[in-house]
């Protein structure tokens, strides 16, 4: 395996801006950053089972890819567009128009099955990179674990961001969630593009 082209698609892939890097920061700008780790966490958990998945269904997968790859942006983009109205709804203060829910462990693992890059991004790091040259269980539990943690780190470095710019965000913050919304359905678009 080519390492440096490896850890490139990983990192380029991770920190570019998504669904997990944009709830993150949006949800650190409400609540902080010690507030929003426990969403980056269940991203690293439910990307941790995307890629286990992909690593031991990706022949499967591939022979049904057409089906589940529609399938899947679908009701990924659904999700996305859903949480961009949520946020751009809601007011500064409002705990209605952005529930303390969207920022939980179990929003955070959710996300990863209806994100598509997430997806997408699990069936090609292990198809690519990861299964031809190792098989063995330990080394697919290693992968899956690194790249988690990678999760977590790019999505708590958006959250770090969010939260650093909270008493900018604050007087702005309406705004804020209209372009966080915006950048969601941009998100949810840029699939069937």
């Amino acid at each position: 395996m080519g390492f440096v082209p490896f850890l490139l698609y990983v990192l380029v892939t991770s920190f570019t801006p998504g669904p997990n890097n944009f709830m993150a920061m949006s949800n650190a700008s409400r609540y902080g950053f010690a507030g929003t780790l426990r969403f980056s966490l269940g991203v690293g958990a439910g990307f941790f089972v995307i890629v286990m998945l992909c690593s031991y269904f990706n022949l499967f997968l591939y022979s049904l890819i057409p089906t589940i790859q529609f399938v899947m942006s679908l009701l990924g983009s659904a999700y996305m567009i859903y949480l961009a109205v949520k946020i751009m709804r809601s007011k500064p203060g409002d705990p209605d128009g952005a529930p303390e829910s969207m920022n939980s462990f179990a929003a955070g693992a959710v996300l990863q099955f209806v994100n598509p890059k997430a997806i997408l991004y699990g069936i090609t790091v292990t198809s690519t990179f990861i299964l031809p040259f190792y098989q063995s269980h330990l080394s697919l539990i290693l992968f899956a674990l690194g790249l988690a943690l990678v999760g977590i780190l790019s999505t708590s470095s958006w959250a770090l961001f969010g939260s650093l710019f909270q008493r900018f965000l604050a007087g702005w913050q309406r705004s804020f969630n209209v372009l966080m919304g915006l950048l969601l359905i941009y998100s949810a678009a840029a699939i069937f593009m």
